[in-house]
C-alpha cells in the first residue's frame, strides 16, 4: 500500500480509503470488513452520520479492540444554519464512534450557493465546527460536494477547509481544472465514488471491456487517478472483504500512465467521437441555463457514454436520479425541454440540443410503468 499526504492536514492516507456506504448488513460484517481493511494496509475510514448504522459499527469495531492509532477517521455532517444542532451533531457522532477526537469531519454536501451562505453567516455551522476543533474534539475541516465547478471555487477558498471530497473519475472530467488549484492550495483530495458513480465499472459492458483491454475499465480508472499526484486516495466501498481484492491490486500502481495506457484512453477518446459523429456534447456548459430546468450537460454526458461506449446501464442509472435526488443530483429529464431554443446560440458545437435531449429521455429512461396510471411524468 502506498501512503500520500492529505494536504495540509498533513495525515498520511493510504491510496485506497474504506468509504463505509454499503458494509451495513451487520455489525458483524461491518468490523470483519474494517479489520480485512486495516490488515491490509488501509489507514482511513470514511464514514457519515447519514449512513445508518455506519458510525456506530466503526465505534464497535474500535470498542473490539481495532487499535485507534492504526486508523485516520473522517466523519461527515450536513451543512446547517443552526450552530446548536452542528455542535449536537459533533458530539453524537463522537458517542457512535467512540472516540474522543474525530481526524477530519467533513460538511456532507456543500452543493447549493445556500450552503455556502450557511457556513459564511457569523452563527451558522462554521461557528459550531470552530469551536469544536479549538476543544479538540476535531482535527481538520473539510467538505464533500456534488456541486459545479464555480461553486466548488467558491468553497475551496474558504481558509476553515483542509480537504475536498470530490468527484472526478475517467468518465466526468469536468472538474479537472480544480485540481491545480486544490494543489496550489495544500488542500487534500478525496475522489468519491470512482467505481460506482464513475461508471458502474464493476459490471462494464462488452464493448467497453475490449475497448479499454489489456486493462480491465476498473484497472485503467484506477491508473487514470493514481497516476496524478494531486490526488490522495480513493473511496473503496467494499460490502464486505471479499470486495477488497479487486481494487487493492491497484493500491501500488501510481507511476505516471505509460505508453500503453495513454494509448488506451486515445482510443476511447476515438471511439466515442466515432460513434456519436456530430452529436457529441463537448460538456463545455454554455448551454446553461435552461429555462425549464433541464441539466443540459449531464443529460448529454449520460448520452455520450451511452452511445460512445455502450454504457446504457449505467446512464438508466443515472438518468433515473433526475427529479428523485434534490440538490444532490440536481435537474429535469430530457423531455421536459420546449423547444424554446434559448440554448441554441450558445452551443459552440452547434448540437441539436432539443432533439438530443428527446433521444436520450427515449433510450435511459426506464420508469414507463406510471403509464399504466396514465402518468406518462417520470
Amino acid at each position: 500500500m502506498r501512503y500520500r499526504r492529505f494536504g495540509r492536514t498533513n495525515l498520511q492516507l493510504s491510496t485506497f480509503t474504506l468509504g463505509t456506504m454499503r458494509y451495513l448488513e451487520s455489525q458483524a460484517n461491518a468490523i470483519a470488513t474494517i479489520r480485512a481493511a486495516v490488515d491490509r494496509g488501509i489507514n482511513h475510514i470514511e464514514t457519515a452520520r447519514g449512513y445508518g448504522q455506519s458510525e456506530v459499527f466503526l465505534g464497535a469495531a474500535l470498542a473490539d479492540g481495532l487499535p485507534r492509532d492504526r486508523v485516520f477517521i473522517t466523519t461527515k455532517i450536513p451543512p446547517t444554519p443552526d450552530k446548536s444542532a452542528t455542535a449536537r451533531a459533533i458530539d453524537e457522532s463522537l458517542d457512535r464512534l467512540r472516540t474522543d477526537c474525530i481526524d477530519n469531519l467533513a460538511l456532507h454536501g456543500v452543493n447549493t450557493a445556500e450552503h455556502l451562505a450557511w457556513i459564511r453567516e457569523p452563527d451558522g455551522c462554521m461557528a459550531a465546527l470552530t469551536e469544536a476543533v479549538a476543544a479538540g474534539k476535531i482535527r481538520n475541516l473539510g467538505f464533500s460536494t456534488h456541486g459545479s465547478r464555480e461553486l466548488i471555487r467558491e468553497a475551496i477558498a474558504l481558509p476553515a477547509f483542509s480537504f475536498v471530497n470530490l468527484h472526478y473519475y475517467l468518465f466526468f472530467q469536468r472538474h479537472a481544472p480544480l485540481l491545480g488549484e486544490i494543489r496550489s492550495r495544500d488542500l487534500g483530495l478525496l475522489i468519491i465514488s470512482p467505481v460506482d458513480k464513475g461508471g458502474q465499472l464493476f459490471a462494464p459492458p462488452k464493448t467497453l471491456v475490449a475497448r479499454c483491454a489489456p486493462l480491465s475499465p476498473l484497472g485503467l480508472n484506477y491508473r487514470f487517478l493514481l497516476s496524478d499526484p494531486r490526488v490522495t486516495t480513493l473511496s473503496l466501498g467494499a460490502a464486505n472483504p471479499e470486495e477488497l481484492d479487486a481494487p487493492l491490486a491497484w493500491a501500488d500502481a501510481t507511476e505516471p500512465l505509460t505508453d500503453e495506457e495513454r494509448e488506451i484512453l486515445a482510443r476511447l477518446d476515438r471511439a466515442e467521437r466515432e460513434s456519436l459523429g456530430s452529436d457529441r456534447c463537448a460538456q463545455c456548459y454554455e448551454c446553461l441555463p435552461c429555462p425549464e430546468g433541464i441539466n443540459i450537460p449531464e443529460v448529454l454526458r449520460l448520452r455520450n457514454l451511452a452511445v460512445g461506449h455502450d454504457m446504457v446501464g449505467f446512464g438508466q442509472y443515472r438518468y433515473r436520479m433526475f427529479e428523485n435526488a434534490g440538490h444532490w443530483f440536481p435537474g429535469r429529464r430530457g423531455h421536459r425541454c420546449s423547444d424554446c431554443g434559448d440554448c441554441l446560440p450558445r452551443c459552440p458545437e452547434g448540437l441539436e440540443i432539443p432533439r438530443l435531449l428527446r433521444d436520450t429521455h427515449v433510450r435511459l429512461n426506464t420508469d414507463r410503468r406510471r403509464r399504466l396510471w396514465g402518468d406518462d411524468d417520470r
